[in-house]
């Protein structure tokens, strides 16, 4: 076998591995059953719960849990504008970066809140060192606030029928005590002995291959990039993100960083199996999810290993693949494998340039990114999918004429109306968006480097991962500027929340429904066959709301190569 494909394969047998029993930890942890990490964490907790006054015992209904999460994540808003708008007066900035414009704050402090990490600025010049704690702190409780919301769905399905479904800052601090926090600290360890920077000084001196000496960027980069990943939030701490070698020294820290974005993803599916005592519910799920990622993963990976056509043409040699835009120490199929990761996970760092991809590769990038729901982001995956779910399940019932129940609930039609809008939005914000940026070029068009067919792709990509919550993007597009950081800026916010607000909404009107005993006649919602229904239903629905969109983009640029 390549020597290439089984890195791979081994880094995602190896994450699988370890992700089915940190599931059933995580399940655990939500549980309040007794854990290992108890007695280090346990008097942690009881003193931040008595400083801010918050009684974890106390039982949140579904609409107090998002009063909560809503109204602490306004609170960070304001904190961020303030950090990233003075940060040139304010400690840690031995560089002496300046203060972004109100509008770059807007959206940096909106994407990071929202666990997207779209970065208009480059890192090692756009930001002080307190402006990147600051940003790590967000990365820890976005994701935080994602895996609690999703054990709010987790928690109305455990019970028959509730109203009472946890407490949101309990799960909140659980999931970064117990969970983002240990796993950081173990992949910060092993990335400071494979030499990645954890310093405060400024920029440092070296002397180049021409003998010249040139100033490098450092900073507290082995604190930074484990959240990054571990969080699915994806931002860099420099502006090439992953693919800079002081954020991603070597082979085996590639490795390190998809396994750190991928396990907790895979892990809270097991979990969801595991905390509704539906263990082979929670595998039907996981399947779905890995047929989803390898239908992309696989096309993506061998297109790149063969290299683009149209570089073939002129005589060049491409028998080490796609190379433009890529890093030789990683090579074209574990960059390859890494675009797909982290589209489908929503972490949206990089190891390459998207934007140098083949068309092909490109289209899958952005339909990973479409669906939403193959792994997806910490807690955010479950949430997503969830929805088609949902929509599975109604469309079920409509096929062999009875009531659609779901886990001992009839679903009626106010979980079905809320269940199509946040389905239908996800698409809306990108072809709206993306409509806009192409209509009006003198505010969005113009600042493109390439025209054409990959022009396009570059607007529509935009969108897509802002959508989506990924933050990836194709690097031809000039993106800090009022149009573009406003505009992003605003399907961040709606990308990010009309998804956490809907699910969480279904789950709590569905657990308050008198509980129905499954039957001869009840769906089974843990086998194969509902599975494929699942799978249909994102297949119909990513394919009749954005095939048009990326026949105009990636589609066409790869014929036009013909």
């Amino acid at each position: 076998m390549n020597t290439e494909i089984l890195g791979i394969v081994a880094m995602f047998l190896i994450t699988l591995l370890l992700a089915i029993p940190l599931g059933k930890y995580i399940a655990k942890v939500y549980s309040n059953e007794k854990t290992f990490l108890d007695p280090v964490f346990n008097p942690i907790e009881r003193f931040f719960y008595k400083f801010s006054g918050i009684d974890p015992d106390h039982e949140m209904n579904w609409k107090q849990h998002l009063v909560a999460l809503l109204t602490i994540n306004l609170l960070w808003f304001f904190m961020s504008m303030l950090v990233l708008m003075n940060m040139s007066w304010l400690p840690l900035n031995p560089d002496g970066n300046p203060d972004m414009s109100p509008d770059l704050a807007f959206n940096t402090t909106i994407s990071f809140l929202v666990n997207c990490n779209l970065q208009h600025y480059s890192g090692e010049t756009g930001m002080s060192y307190f402006g990147q704690i600051w940003l790590m702190f967000l990365q820890f409780v976005s994701a935080a606030t994602g895996m609690a919301a999703s054990i709010v769905v987790f928690k109305a399905f455990r019970e028959k029928t509730t109203e009472k479904l946890g407490n949101f800052y309990d799960y909140l601090l659980k999931s970064i005590t117990r969970i983002l926090l240990p796993i950081s600290l173990i992949i910060g360890a092993v990335m400071v002995f494979e030499g990645m920077p954890m310093t405060f000084n400024g920029k440092d001196k070296m002397i180049t291959l021409e003998g010249k000496t040139a100033d490098v960027s450092t900073g507290p980069v082995a604190a930074f990039v484990p959240i990054k990943h571990v969080g699915t939030n994806g931002g860099g701490f420099f502006g090439a993100n992953s693919a800079h070698p002081l954020e991603n020294p070597n082979y085996f820290t590639n490795m390190v960083e998809m396994f750190a974005q991928l396990v907790i993803p895979m892990a809270m599916v097991f979990a969801f199996g595991h905390f509704i005592r539906r263990k082979k519910f929670g595998y039907m799920i996981f399947g779905v999810m890995t047929v989803g990622f390898l239908v992309l993963a696989v096309p993506t990976i061998t297109m790149e290993m063969n290299g683009n056509s149209a570089i073939s043409q002129m005589g060049i040699d491409n028998s080490l693949g796609a190379m433009e835009g890529k890093e030789i120490r990683f090579g074209a199929a574990a960059s390859g494998f890494w675009s797909i990761v982290t589209t489908v996970i929503s972490t949206g760092s990089i190891n390459s340039m998207h934007d140098s991809a083949v068309p092909l590769s490109g289209m899958t990038q952005m339909l990973a990114m479409m669906v939403n729901a193959f792994y997806g982001g910490d807690g955010a995956g479950i949430l997503n999918i969830f929805i088609y779910i949902i929509l599975a399940v109604f469309i079920s019932g409509l096929m062999v004429g009875r009531t659609p129940e779901f886990m001992g609930r009839k679903i009626e039609a106010r979980e079905m109306k809320i269940a199509m809008i946040v389905a239908l939005f996800h698409p809306f914000l990108i072809l709206v968006g993306a409509a806009v940026a192409t209509a009006f070029p003198e505010v969005g068009a113009s600042t493109l480097n390439n025209p054409g067919f990959h022009g396009f792709s570059e607007i529509l990509y935009e969108y897509t991962s802002s959508a989506a919550n990924n933050g990836s993007g194709f690097e031809g597009l000039g993106d800090n500027n009022m149009f573009w950081n406003i505009s992003t800026g605003i399907v961040l916010i709606l990308g990010r929340f009309i998804p956490i607000i809907g699910p969480v909404a279904i789950a709590g009107l569905l657990a308050k429904k008198k509980y129905i005993p499954e039957g001869e006649g009840t769906l089974k919602t843990d086998t194969s066959t509902f599975g494929i229904m699942i799978f249909a239903v994102i297949a119909i629905i990513a394919a009749l709301s954005f095939f048009p969109a990326l026949a105009l983009g990636p589609i066409a640029e790869y014929f036009s190569m013909k």
